[in-house]
């Protein structure tokens, strides 16, 4: 999830809404990174999930389900909120809970 989610903030860096709807390539990265976070989400542990309430873990796997099953009812506005400052704040709640602290990938790489 951490690798995905820091993935997400390196395509958008210095990127405006813009820019973001105008290239679907970024778009296109961006909402597949957002699908992996939310598949991971689904792969987390109940008991992981209730140690970790602030995560929100519903909204994350909700969001996966809308990208993968629903991908008529995308918004760019809704998805650039999403990629611009909910996986942010995403970045600090799961940064202290994984122990390789991994540091975010350059847009070329795969995370």
């Amino acid at each position: 999830m951490l690798a995905a989610a820091q993935a997400v903030v390196s395509f958008t860096k210095d990127r405006t809404l813009e820019q973001y709807s105008a290239d679907l390539l970024l778009r296109s990265a961006v909402e597949r990174q957002i699908e992996i976070i939310g598949e991971a989400a689904r792969a987390v542990s109940s008991a992981f999930k209730a140690e970790h309430p602030d995560i929100p873990w519903a909204k994350i796997m909700r969001q996966r389900h809308v990208l993968a099953h629903h991908y008529g009812e995308i918004e760019d506005e809704r998805m650039w909120r999403v990629a611009t400052i909910h996986i942010p704040i995403l970045i600090g709640q799961l940064q202290p809970l994984s122990p390789n602290q991994s540091t975010p990938p350059s847009p070329d790489q795969q995370p």
